[in-house]
């Protein structure tokens, strides 16, 4: 006997785009992790043109399902699955798909995202638990489809609460004072689905996660700090998330730490990076453009909601704080050059990184080195170079917090 949890084909409005969206959803009382059994799951093609997709799990979870477009994605949400030890490739026999990537979203909640290769359109989807041993089985069946309609009805799912953790209470700051901590906002780039730049076994989530507690440890240490970190774990954050953040704890200085990789060249050496729409350089431009893709491929449906006024506002505030984000890398820069670097050989650079774009806290990201550079990846593992490096990131914060409280002190008066 089995229990049937189906979610048939439904269209609706997505008032976040004003578009059609195709959205499904089933919760039920389900409750740990979930694995995958790989032998019993697959991804793959079934005669007159159709797709299939099953996943075997140990047990049933609530789940949900929902497109994206540009490019073609189907994304499945799960509270939660254990993913650890699957090969997400090996599942893939068919050739509509064209990646796959699985990974933790955000705290209790889990991603399988889907490269489509052409519009598909699912049919049917449905979950079913077993009365006798609880394991269950997902099955999605899908068809081909006019790229049309898969624009019309791809699109995030309505209901925010969905996977969003409970509400946390944040106590507004005080203005800050003379004597007040400095608040860094500590963002280490990538987690979860989003690896990042990769090198063997290397992720660049987890060295730029290690490197963030290793700066939150060495200002704590000095003193005159605080410290938040966009993630403390390996999850998920995305770009709108890491800078709402800053605006939420007031942050003083937002920090971004992130290491390239190049498939070709031979760059070198760490980068300081501060926003400017128009980019310094190509490669600066191109940094930008993949780590916009990571954010894409991850799951996210990115849009612009800035209208002309907020535009206006957002300038203004930059027109002040612009000032104030360059003097802050240049710090760093001579901070770290100091320490012996090593710096690339253009350290200061300027790029439209969407996390820069808090308009009224000076942010800048600091691309650590380069996993393609072997240089650079023995630099990266090893604790001391690290420890060097997040004392220079400290002692530019002071030499920079210094001279902009006198220049703030003399705009005063």
């Amino acid at each position: 006997m089995r229990r049937i949890w189906a979610a048939v084909a439904a269209i609706g409005l997505w008032a976040g785009a004003g578009a059609m969206t195709l959205a499904q959803e089933v919760s039920g009382d389900f409750s740990g992790l979930a694995r995958v059994d790989p032998a019993a799951s697959r991804i793959a093609d079934l005669p007159k043109g159709r797709m299939e997709i099953v996943l075997d799990l140990s047990q049933g979870v609530p789940w949900r399902l929902f497109t994206l477009d540009n490019p073609r994605r189907l994304v499945l949400d799960f509270r939660e699955i254990d993913w650890s030890g699957l090969d997400a490739e090996a599942l893939v026999a068919s050739d509509r798909v064209s990646t796959v990537r699985v990974g933790t979203y955000r705290p209790g909640l889990t991603r399988m995202v889907l490269g489509l290769a052409e519009p598909l359109e699912v049919r049917s989807a449905g979950l079913a638990v077993s009365d006798t041993t609880g394991r269950a089985v997902l099955d999605l069946q899908l068809l081909p489809t006019s790229a049309e309609f898969f624009n019309a009805t791809a699109g995030a799912p309505q209901d925010p609460r969905w996977d969003l953790p409970p509400a946390t209470e944040i106590t507004p700051r005080a203005d800050r004072g003379p004597d007040a901590p400095m608040l860094v906002v500590v963002d280490p780039g990538h987690g979860g689905i989003d690896p990042g730049a990769e090198q063997g076994e290397l992720a660049e989530k987890d060295l730029m996660l290690t490197f963030a507690r290793e700066i939150r440890e060495s200002l704590l240490r000095a003193g005159g700090f605080e410290v938040v970190l966009t993630r403390d774990d390996d999850y998920f954050v995305s770009l709108e998330r890491r800078v709402a953040l800053a605006h939420e704890v007031q942050a003083d200085v937002f920090i971004s730490l992130h290491a390239d990789s190049l498939a070709e060249g031979l760059a070198h050496g760490a980068t300081v990076y501060v926003l400017d729409e128009e980019a310094s350089d190509k490669a600066s431009a191109l940094l930008a453009q993949r780590h916009e893709r990571d954010e894409i491929l991850s799951g996210v449906d990115l849009s612009d909601a800035d209208d002309e006024v907020t535009d206006i506002l957002l300038d203004l505030a930059r027109q002040e704080t612009r000032p104030r984000t360059r003097a802050l890398a240049r710090e760093i820069v001579n901070q770290i050059t100091q320490t012996g670097g090593p710096m690339n050989r253009r350290p200061l650079r300027l790029a439209g990184f969407s996390v820069l774009k808090a308009a009224d806290i000076p942010s800048v990201l600091i691309e650590i080195g380069f996993l393609s550079s072997p240089r650079d990846l023995e630099n990266l593992q090893d604790a001391e170079w690290r420890g060097r490096m997040a004392e220079a990131i400290r002692a530019g914060l002071q030499a920079w917090d210094v001279a902009d409280t006198a220049r703030r002190d003399l705009v005063r008066q």
